[in-house]
């Protein structure tokens, strides 16, 4: 019986004549392009990346930063913005315990990291949306934290990146919720008559009004492979159009062979893509 009821997995060793427990429990993670068995340490020292097909696992907003930025350094803005819960919203629980609780779990106010630094020595801002904060889902505060970084490219006159990675809206905000699409394209308007390029870098998901919004108005619009991209999701297309949706639908692949995409880059290159972008907008790095 003690088979069924070890809590953990281990390995017992005998050396020198001692019991030795090894722990094994999370060491091996399953690759879910491939189905290959890899070691963690195999995937962190690879980006995140299936050494055996290529298949992007998520990462967290500040590891995004960290892989961007030159030797991983950068300054974080608005870092105690926070929603004040302006419709007292409940539904399973109430909004401002969700907030709380997301808080406590995922370190953060909020779904986006806001941060200046350089990349291949060029000084440029970029904002990390994080999906584990409900959802990565946009909020007055995502709102406000892309358009302040907006006006901070706009004031120094530096390029701006934007890594998505969201479900959307933020439903528990509402209308008010809704209104941050219209003002992170507004700003992106100002960007784009001052001639600051703006990148815009779509991850595994980027959907609903993000993908509505700031995610396709970039003056390049790439994806990491195999990111999910589109408003509505498969299902929900599926079941009001009755139809079966061709294979791959809504992937990086598919909306870069139908022009919805300018480009679909590898996480281990898309740093050097990116400088390359801005020495062709901007020129060399000062």
């Amino acid at each position: 019986m003690a088979w069924f009821t070890r809590k953990s997995p281990s390995v017992s060793t005998a050396q020198d004549g001692a019991d030795r427990t090894v722990r094994t429990e999370g060491l091996w993670q399953k690759c879910d392009g491939c189905g290959q068995i890899i070691w963690r340490k195999a995937l962190d020292d690879n980006q995140q990346l299936c050494p055996k097909c290529g298949h992007h696992f998520k990462i967290d907003a500040r590891s995004r930063l960290a892989l961007l930025f030159d030797e991983g350094l950068f300054r974080e803005y608005d870092m105690s913005m926070e929603s004040t819960d302006p419709l007292d919203f409940a539904d399973s629980k109430p909004y401002k315990k969700r907030l709380r609780d997301m808080q406590e779990t995922v370190e953060m106010k909020d779904a986006v990291v806001s941060a200046e630094g350089k990349l291949a020595g060029r000084m440029v801002s970029v904002c990390a949306l994080e999906l584990r904060f409900i959802g990565g889902s946009m909020g007055s505060v995502m709102g406000e934290k892309i358009t302040r970084a907006i006006e901070r490219s706009l004031e120094k006159k530096i390029p701006l990146v934007v890594i998505s990675a969201s479900g959307g809206a933020r439903m528990q905000e509402g209308a008010i919720s809704l209104m941050q699409l219209a003002k992170i394209s507004a700003a992106l308007m100002r960007l784009d008559e001052a001639k600051i390029p703006y990148i815009s870098v779509l991850t595994d998901p980027t959907t609903g009004g993000v993908t509505a919004s700031f995610a396709m108005l970039g003056d390049l619009n790439i994806a990491e492979p195999g990111a999910l991209i589109g408003f509505a999701g498969p299902r929900v297309i599926e079941q009001t159009i009755r139809q079966k949706l061709p294979e791959g639908f809504q992937r990086s692949e598919f909306l870069l062979k139908h022009g919805f995409l300018d480009d679909v880059v590898k996480r281990n290159e898309m740093k050097s893509y990116i400088a390359k972008a801005f020495h062709f907008f901007c020129g060399p790095a000062v």
